[in-house]
Formats: C-alpha cells, structure tokens, sequence
C-alpha cells in the first residue's frame, strides 16, 4: 500500500484507488490523483490490492474525508465498511467514478468525468442520502429487484476492458470485490423457482400489499423520500395489462418460495424472507454546490 503527502488547502483526504480502477483506466487515475493532490491541505494515497486492505485503511483514516476512487462496486464497498465500523452517519464520502460499472454513482449526481468529479471531493456540498439496511445488515444505496435481470451482467460479472495480460489479475480483484462488497449466500441443493412468475408475500409496515395467491412479475424497492422506501409491485394478469401495485413505507418483507435478489450491483440469495428497513440521512455523499 503507497503512501503520499501533499500541501495546499486545509483539507485532509484519505484517497483509497480500488485496485479495478488502476487496471481499467490508469490515465482517469492519474489525473483525479493529481487535482485532489493539488486542492488538498494534506493526502494520504491508498493503493491496495485486496478488501482487506481497503477496509483496514478506510479503519484507520482518522480525521482524514475518504475519497474513494472506483466504480459502483468499490464505492458500495466503502460504505458497507463503515456501516459495519457503525462510523457511516459521520463519515462524509466523496467517488471518482473511474471503471466500466458506474450506473449507481452516476444516478447518485456525482460528475462524470474524473476532474469535476476531484474537484467535487474537493469543494462539493455534504448531501445526506438515506439508504435501505436489511435484516443480514447489508446495505442499498439504490434499489433492489425481485427477481433479479437475466444475463451475466445481473450477476455482476460484467468487467472493464483491459489488457489481455491483466485479465488474470482483474478477474481476481473483481471476485474479491464482490465477496467483501456483500456475502453472497450458497444455493447448495435449496430448491429455487422456476423461470415465469412468482409467488411472493410482500408487507409494507406491516400491512399486506400483495400476497402468495397472486403471481407477480417483480418487485422493485428503493429509498424514496422524507425517510421512506417506494415498493412497486408488477402482478401477472391474464388478457389485460394489470397497474403495478404501489406503496411507501419504512420496512418491507418479502417472503415465498426461494428468491433470488438484485440490490445494487450484487445478486444474492436464494432467501425464503428479507427484510429491508429505510436509514434516513444515514450516510453523506460530498457532490457538486
């Protein structure tokens, strides 16, 4: 893990650079690691090559702001890491999107480009977001699905481009990625739903949105407002075409048969019920004034 100290502003940043970015996009890297060295009192450089050290870093950052340097997954990460410390609600965070996954970051308002971005990290606003804890204690910062997209890209395969020669590395740093972003739990011999609908009990606060008896074609909860999470469910009508089924509420269980999920960039699962409650403002995202 490099170390490195820089003067200008009285900023203290902890810049943790996911070991994918570094393969997918050394240039991007360069040039955030460049704008947040020029803009900050004091930086501490973090390069590590496994979760372990991205998590021990991120442990012992002290009043350093973190910036992480990554994609979807490597920033998921860092807030499921501090969600675990419990130091997330006092802890503001600040990305540089660089990789191939950036769907969450960007829907989340964070710049595209690695300069605006830096500078963001920089002199951006604090903005608190509230995010959906479950009964595991994993975290969504966007949204989960039921069930979850076909295709390797719902299972979080989908890999930046690099050179032939870093495949074995990448493909390595990917799959320790998603084992410390969030456990996935063994299908072993448990028996899952076919393809076609599913039957699933959904509950918000308690109260029966949709139940067993009635085939659904998804399910789609995220964050929504003033601290509540936004539940969609799609029925499975015959002939016409039936309205999903909406509610707001601040816990949501889903139970039935076997089910696999989609929350955020990970699919985990099978599961019988899961809980997922809402933590309003439990976590600050630095973004553009």
């Amino acid at each position: 893990m490099a170390e490195v100290a820089t003067s200008a502003t009285p900023d203290q940043l902890l810049v943790v650079i996911d070991p994918v970015a570094r393969e997918a996009d050394g240039e991007s890297v360069r040039i955030a690691k460049d704008v947040l060295g020029a803009g900050a009192a004091r930086m501490k450089l973090c390069l590590p090559e496994g979760p372990e050290e991205f998590a021990r870093a991120l442990r012992r950052r002290g009043s350093r702001r973190p910036v992480v340097v990554g994609d979807d997954r490597a920033l998921l990460r860092a807030v499921a890491v501090l969600h675990r410390q419990r130091e997330l609600a006092a802890c503001a965070l600040a990305v540089v999107p660089v990789g191939a996954d950036l769907g969450l970051v960007r829907s989340l308002g964070v710049p595209a480009g690695a300069v605006a971005a830096a500078r963001a990290a920089l002199d951006g606003t604090e903005r608190r977001l509230d995010l959906l804890v479950d009964d595991s204690d994993g975290v969504v910062l966007g949204a989960v699905g039921i069930p979850p997209l076909d295709g390797p890209e719902a299972e979080g395969e989908r890999a930046p481009k690099v050179p032939v020669r870093s495949w074995v590395r990448t493909c390595r740093s990917l799959v320790r990625t998603l084992t410390a972003a969030r456990p996935v739990r063994s299908a072993r011999s448990v028996p899952l739903a076919g393809p076609g609908p599913a039957r699933l009990r959904v509950e918000v606060d308690g109260r029966m949105l949709v139940d067993l008896d009635q085939p659904v074609a998804g399910v789609s909860l995220a964050p929504g407002d003033a601290g509540l999470a936004e539940v969609e469910v799609r029925p499975v009508s015959v002939g016409a075409e039936a309205s999903p089924l909406t509610a707001a509420g601040r816990a949501v269980t889903v139970s039935g048969a076997h089910f696999r999920y989609r929350a955020d960039a990970m699919v985990s699962g099978p599961v019988r019920t899961r809980t997922w409650v809402v933590r309003e403002g439990a976590w600050g995202l630095r973004l553009p004034g």
